[in-house]
């Protein structure tokens, strides 16, 4: 009795063994069947947060169609030219071969003018663009494109989004220093487009771009905001630069074309690409919508642009030399804009010294050069404007009214160049230490070097290769005019006032030139401590 029990026991424990062994297995296939379904669940979820985003671009393109066209233009020209080639070379504001226009004629992704042959008497140029109805008044509609595309038309021919074609539109003003245009048409039942805020765009954030890429009118290409505020891209020569950089495809014919956020609020004027083929390769670069609306409607009520101006030569503090000079005046900030030179006869003079670091304007903080143009060239001319600034180590407000920019003013900052009338003989008085040789500067000099008969100063005549002040950008024809905060108005004077400083902890020397006046740091090396005996 007790082996038979013994045995069942033995049994029923084989029993559970075998029924333990089962229900994992139960187990396992149910949970693999709730995993299916929860991943499904989540699939499901996704495809939901997809078809959301498809059906929010789609809204977007709805919204927005209406409003966005093609334009069409032509040019007469009074001399015969040639298709520029692919790679570039041939010249014009069309040919750079990293930064593509989108003026094509024939579609195939090169900008270029036609080939005229040798037509003594020339021809027409014929071009195609985009843009963007930003106002209808009955039946006025305003349209906002590029200036690359529309300025110097003779004829121009927008089409719309509903296929209607409309001649003879008109050229209300074109703003070449932003790269802006406004063309009126006349025509029925148009929408204008609605206005965004640029300021509030983040990297990262959905745009949507419209155009007529390689003349397909009606495209819509999405991206995102790579970054913004690109400044000295050198896509408008001596311009006003402050791009949204996206990488939302655009190519050649988008130019003109709105850019758009989730919302269908233009944000920004497609204008350029980044490109070594002539197509899409990843970096576009659009207008913000502030700047484009405010150059819009200057235009519209206007005409063209006046600018307003300060009257200064001036140079970034982040820029590594600026920063020495800002630094040895006791300027403990990373970013401003030092006044190299309030130049004479402006708003600037008498208001703003050279050395002054602007760091505000009405209040605003301004980070560098194309933050502190782009500002002021934004403000009409007589319009007051409080400077913060730093002076002799202490922070005070200036106020300047703007005068008028002037038309032929050119974007550079001021500075000097090796003048082929500067002196190369040899002087008998000189600073070693520093590798120049100095002279006085004479009535004869000055006058050759395009500066003022009575200008004062030491003359350099000679910069040594590889010395401290070949290093800090001297050349021969600059005069110096001042050495730390002594003005010096001979070289030995000069010569004087130099041999006083500890070079090894750098000094700032004025210097004017035909370019107008700078500031420049030049530093020795500090001599070689010896070891102490032990």
């Amino acid at each position: 009795m007790h082996a038979r029990n013994k045995m069942f026991a033995l049994a029923f424990a084989g029993i559970v063994a075998i029924s333990s062994l089962a229900v994992p297995q139960d187990l396992y296939g149910q949970a693999k069947e709730e995993k299916a379904a929860s991943a499904q669940a989540t699939n499901g979820k996704a495809l939901g947060t997809v078809q959301d985003l498809s059906r929010a671009f789609r809204n977007v393109g709805k919204e927005v169609e209406p409003s966005v066209v093609n334009i069409k233009v032509r040019k007469v020209v009074e001399a015969p030219q040639r298709r520029m080639p692919r790679g570039g070379g041939g010249g014009g504001q069309f040919d750079n071969p990293f930064f593509r226009r989108f003026f094509d004629q024939d579609g195939n992704g090169a900008p270029d003018v036609p080939d005229f042959g040798d037509a003594p008497f020339g021809g027409e140029q014929i071009g195609q663009g985009s843009g963007v109805i930003v106002a209808v008044d009955g039946d006025t509609a305003y349209i906002i494109t590029n200036n690359h595309v529309a300025a110097d038309a003779d004829e121009i021919t927008v089409i719309l989004n509903d296929g209607r074609t409309i001649e003879n539109g008109t050229l209300v003003g074109t703003d070449a220093k932003t790269d802006i245009a406004v063309v009126k048409i006349q025509a029925s039942n148009l929408k204008a487009a609605t206005w965004g805020n640029s300021d509030e765009l983040e990297k990262g954030d959905w745009v949507l771009a419209f155009g007529s890429p390689f003349g397909y009118v009606g495209s819509m290409t999405h991206g995102i905001v790579s970054a913004t505020n690109r400044t000295n891209m050198g896509i408008i020569p001596q311009g006003y630069e402050s791009f949204l950089q996206i990488d939302a495809p655009i190519n050649p014919g988008n130019s003109g074309g709105p850019l758009v956020n989730v919302h269908g609020e233009v944000v920004g004027i497609n204008t350029a690409i980044a490109s070594r083929t002539g197509g899409f390769q990843g970096i576009g670069f659009a207008i913000p919508s502030n700047q484009a609306k405010q150059i819009y409607e200057i235009l519209r009520d206007k005409g063209k642009v006046v600018r307003g101006w300060l009257g200064i030569s001036i140079a970034s503090v982040s820029d590594p030399e600026t920063a020495s000079v800002a630094k040895n005046f006791g300027y403990e900030g990373t970013q401003g804009v030092m006044v190299q030179q309030a130049l004479p006869e402006t708003p600037a003079f008498g208001k703003l010294e050279n050395g002054d670091i602007i760091t505000t304007i009405n209040g605003v903080k301004v980070s560098d050069v194309a933050a502190l143009r782009n500002r002021i060239a934004m403000m009409a001319p007589q319009t007051d404007v409080k400077l913060e600034v730093f002076r002799a180590g202490k922070t005070q407000t200036v106020t300047v009214k703007l005068g008028d920019q002037p038309a032929n003013l050119t974007m550079g900052a001021g500075g000097e160049g090796d003048s082929p009338s500067a002196r190369e003989a040899d002087a008998q008085a000189g600073t070693p230490r520093l590798g120049v040789a100095l002279e006085d500067l004479t009535a004869d000099i000055a006058r050759q070097l395009g500066l003022r008969r009575d200008q004062k100063g030491a003359v350099v005549t000679r910069v040594a290769p590889g010395s401290p002040a070949a290093r800090a950008g001297l050349m021969p024809g600059s005069v110096i005019t001042k050495v730390g905060a002594q003005e010096v108005a001979t070289a030995n004077e000069a010569i004087a006032a130099i041999r006083k400083l500890d070079l090894s902890k750098g000094a700032v020397l004025y210097v004017v030139g035909p370019g107008g006046g700078r500031f420049v740091f030049l530093q020795t090396q500090a001599p070689a401590t010896k070891p102490e005996k032990k």
